[in-house]
């Protein structure tokens, strides 16, 4: 989402080297480029200034510090004031002492409000906390049954507590000709949550195109009937200003306690993210990574800030390997690496686990470094071709890529769609990290680190989209790269 305003950010201060002294005449003509790429960001204008002038403010007559440059003394500035921008930095959901928390999601028609409902349920049921959904949209055509279908698919890949989803689709042919009847469907929720004892009761509410009176006064109706303990608005990042122009039309009716952006994957230019806690003044809870269940994320001002300056998020990094890979599984396969034992097995396993996590794009991105990977062609279906290579090897095979002759590349590429010399071309990059893992593992901490320092985070990058693909452009660059660094 960032990409563009990360290069833009950090091509603005590079001509303050070898300046020993911040001040207003060699920054100003940077916070003007920055000013600029925040409006191209989509940025309210009134937002860009006043962050523009705060950071001008601080920078005035800040010394350098003896270990950085003026130019990383001024992102350090702007990354302070981009987490005050976004902040607070930590906004979890408020519980009731008394069961059930309810929460009532809000927000204009298509920006995946019902969706959300999904993943915020399938996020609470993953913290140990048992969560009844009720549909409150009885306008939109199947909202309810799309609804009873998220939820379903909730419980079909999630384990936890006790979920289930109050629907009452007969009501919507009553809808329009008596005044309350989303209202009913939320006393009736609220009565079976407090009867049967559930932690949370999440609220779908109805949406519309715009925002006009007949919405409002049946958000208005549920809030002063089941008196929601949090009211989330749901917005489509996607919508740059308009988000935020619906946003601060809903925080002034209904007082909204934070905000949940969706399709933050998407190739948006991110203002929303940037403007709607600075105009609305509740904070972003959340934010919708992907299509799937589990790909709502808490959202964290300080990681996001890191990545919009190209510092990477290696803290959220960590946090997904921990999801996918226990600590058992990381020890075993850390010995299997350390005797140079790695198989193809183990190979394919780590891989779908890192696919688990996201893109390869998007988890490249979380690497400090990677700020020009929005330049980079990284195609997860690539690894497609990996496990199709994979699949096609006997058991003995895998666990013993030597074993693979000509005749056998042959009918590994027949059995996999794939071509011999992309058969060739996953050999020799398996033996290559097989070595490579083993001479890490033979470091000590210290070695290792400085081995994975000294490596450029985009040859990595390039190394891993060519990795099992047709064509061999990407990984002829690599290893011309490898050849120039041998001869210097």
């Amino acid at each position: 989402m960032f990409e563009q305003l990360s290069d833009k950010i950090g091509g603005a201060f590079r001509n303050l080297s070898g300046r020993g002294r911040i001040t207003e005449d060699n920054v100003k003509d940077a916070l003007d480029q920055v000013r600029r790429a925040l409006l191209e960001a989509d940025v309210q204008v009134d937002v860009a200034r006043e962050f523009c002038d705060q950071v001008m403010n601080d920078a005035i007559g800040h010394e350098v510090t003896r270990s950085l440059k003026p130019s990383q003394e001024m992102l350090s500035i702007i990354n302070q004031r981009l987490i005050d921008l976004m902040g607070p930095a930590d906004s979890p959901l408020e519980f009731s002492e008394h069961r059930p928390t309810v929460i009532m999601m809000c927000g204009l028609q298509g920006s995946g409000k019902t969706t959300t409902c999904g993943k915020l349920a399938a996020l609470l049921r993953k913290q140990g906390r048992s969560v009844l959904v009720t549909a409150c949209d009885l306008q939109r055509p199947a909202a309810v049954e799309q609804l009873q279908q998220v939820v379903q698919t909730v419980k079909d890949q999630t384990g936890g507590p006790a979920l289930d989803v109050q629907a009452e689709p007969e009501r919507c042919a009553e809808y329009g000709k008596a005044v309350g009847v989303a209202v009913g469907v939320a006393q009736r929720a609220l009565k079976r949550a407090k009867k049967e004892n559930y932690d949370v009761l999440i609220i779908d509410t109805a949406g519309r195109l715009h925002i006009d009176d007949s919405l409002m006064t049946e958000l208005d109706g549920i809030r002063n009937t089941v008196m929601p303990h949090q009211i989330l608005l749901v917005v489509d990042a996607m919508t740059g200003q308009d988000a935020v122009n619906s946003a601060k039309a809903f925080n002034q009716r209904l007082a909204i306690d934070g905000v949940i952006l969706t399709k933050f994957d998407s190739d948006t230019r991110g203002g929303a993210a940037l403007t709607v806690k600075q105009v609305t003044g509740a904070p972003i809870k959340f934010i919708g990574v992907g299509e799937k269940i589990d790909q709502l994320e808490s959202f964290h001002p300080e990681r996001m800030a890191s990545r919009i300056l190209g510092m990477g998020d290696v803290i959220s990094l960590v946090e997904k390997a921990k999801e996918q890979v226990s600590e058992e599984d990381a020890e075993k396969m850390a010995q299997k690496m350390a005797k140079g034992k790695l198989t193809m097995d183990d190979f394919v396993k780590q891989l779908r686990s890192l696919r688990r996590m996201g893109s390869i794009k998007s988890l490249l991105g979380m690497l400090p470094g990677m700020g020009s990977l929005g330049k980079l062609d990284v195609n997860d279906k690539q690894f497609d071709q990996i496990e199709a290579m994979a699949s096609s090897m006997t058991a003995k095979e895998r666990q013993d890529m030597k074993l693979v002759d000509r005749s056998r590349t042959r009918r590994i590429a027949e059995g996999s769609g794939t071509s011999s010399a992309d058969v060739s071309r996953l050999k020799k990059q398996f033996e290559m990290m097989q070595k490579m893992s083993k001479q890490m593992a033979g470091m000590g901490s210290k070695d290792a680190a400085m081995q994975m320092g000294s490596m450029d985070p985009e040859s990595m990058a390039r190394g891993m989209a060519g990795m099992g693909g047709r064509g061999s452009t990407k990984t002829t660059s690599v290893k011309k790269q490898f050849k120039r660094r041998k001869r210097r």
